[in-house]
């Protein structure tokens, strides 16, 4: 099984992929590792450089990826065989962004990137836009009703 979990920053996408990847023993891949290098720093990868890692990823006969989708990355729409939206109230997606920086800063809660003020400012912003632009994306993903789920956790 193919699983792609999307949905916004604060929403759970990567709780619920290291969940299920105990749960069905697969391997969980987070869409901003595909997007960012860590080796170099963060450094983003161009298009040609994410698709191939997804196509090296999609050769497995399950896999599960997490994460904001991103234009460049909607085919993983295509070749999932389950799609999970996870829609969260922004008011509860904005206080686990809130806990997730504080559990950062006191190292409480490993981070991929830096967890400061600048950063906790983004993804706020990023939460707050994801809402103006919703309705666009859920048009989009509802065009794959047959192996759409959505959770309101």
């Amino acid at each position: 099984m193919k699983i792609l979990i999307i949905g916004t920053v604060g929403t759970g996408k990567t709780t619920l992929a290291k969940h299920l990847s105990k749960v069905y023993n697969v391997n969980y891949y987070e869409i901003d590792s595909i997007v960012h290098d860590d080796n170099q720093g963060g450094k983003k990868r161009s298009f040609k450089e994410q698709d191939k890692i997804i196509e090296e990823i999609n050769k497995n006969e399950s896999w599960i990826i997490e994460g904001v989708l991103r234009n460049n990355l909607e085919y993983l729409l295509e070749i999932a065989d389950k799609i999970i939206y996870l829609k969260i109230p922004k008011s509860k997606r904005n206080r686990r962004i809130l806990i997730r920086f504080l559990k950062q800063k006191l190292k409480i809660e490993k981070a991929n990137y830096k967890p400061d003020i600048k950063m906790l400012k983004s993804m706020l912003k990023w939460s707050n836009e994801f809402e103006k632009n919703k309705g666009t994306f859920e048009i989009l993903i509802n065009t794959y009703k047959e192996k759409l789920e959505i959770r309101y956790n």
